[in-house]
């Protein structure tokens, strides 16, 4: 629970008729004033003129966890029932029909012309894939991927599922994508950079043999589908911007087997390792705390390395 920042700075004086800091537009006496449950607005107001970052209030982080839990309980149906033989629309059907007998609403869906509820990534597939005809086989990986609105809020998170029994390529690529996830997450903290995410997960992938897609980045959620900041999962330690209790932001490595170049198909969606090599992801979208960080759509990373090792 967030309960106001600790870090020492000169605290806005806004007056009740002024723009609220908090960047909604109302005035700060129909906004935050009083609002005992916000964070200072020298911090909030500076994040959002600064970065375009909007810091999550209480109300906002149990609204993304409520969504959050939903997405779980969604990729947990899923895992349930992926087998060999049904496609990958299929599984789009699944998730569109357990998302609204939910009352939410697929995010993917028409965002941005994209034609599916859920994207589903398979073998050398990176990310984006769109769901249709292709038929799964014994040995595939694939990733999904679910992004669900509830109650106005977003909550995004994906998971690579084993097909069948894998081979060792297979248990390697998702065993190293799943650490990477972990490695970012151990590291996630107050006073750390953006920088330092993804180092920790360059550090951890290419140490293993692996590479890291540079194209796409986690991102800010909440409130939208992306927000602001961008979260590149390679990096340099002590660089980018400084992480602050209230910020939820994604994490979601993708990590290939072979090298890191991409093409994107003819659909201008699905991107693919350039060299066919098999390509993994995990993603949970996160809290940042007083004290370090909380998954909003947690999951447990250990058993998915301990079933890939």
């Amino acid at each position: 629970m967030v309960t106001g920042l600790v870090m020492k700075q000169k605290v806005l004086k806004v007056g009740r008729n002024d723009p609220c800091p908090c960047g909604s537009g109302k005035k700060y006496k129909k906004c935050c004033a009083g609002n005992q449950d916000k964070a200072p607005l020298d911090i909030s107001g500076e994040y959002h003129r600064k970065y375009g970052i909007r810091i999550k209030q209480q109300k906002d982080i149990d609204g993304i966890r409520k969504a959050g839990q939903l997405v779980i309980d969604t990729l947990d149906m899923v895992e349930n029932k992926i087998r060999p033989g049904m496609t990958t629309d299929d599984i789009n059907t699944l998730v569109h029909e357990f998302t609204i007998k939910h009352h939410a609403t697929p995010a993917c869906l028409n965002y941005k012309g994209f034609p599916k509820s859920v994207c589903t990534s398979v073998n050398e597939v990176i990310c984006h894939g769109i769901p249709g005809d292709r038929v799964l086989k014994g040995g595939d990986i694939i990733n999904v991927d679910v992004t669900s609105i509830l109650e106005a809020y977003y909550a995004d998170a994906n998971k690579t599922f084993f097909v069948g029994a894998p081979g060792p390529d297979a248990k390697k690529i998702v065993n190293v994508a799943a650490g990477s996830l972990k490695a970012a997450l151990s590291i996630a903290a107050p006073g750390q950079r953006i920088g330092d995410i993804g180092f920790a997960i360059q550090d951890y992938a290419e140490g293993r043999g692996c590479s890291v897609v540079r194209e796409f980045v986690g991102h800010g959620v909440g409130f939208e589908f992306h927000e602001p900041p961008q979260v590149p999962h390679f990096g340099r330690q002590g660089e980018g911007i400084e992480l602050v209790p209230g910020m939820v932001f994604t994490v979601e490595p993708m990590i290939n087997i072979g090298g890191k170049k991409l093409n994107v198909l003819d659909d201008n969606w699905t991107a693919v390792t350039a060299d066919k090599s098999l390509s993994a992801q995990f993603e949970q979208t996160i809290l940042i705390t007083e004290t370090g960080c909380e998954s909003l759509t947690p999951y447990d990373i250990d058993s998915v390395i301990e079933r890939s090792s």
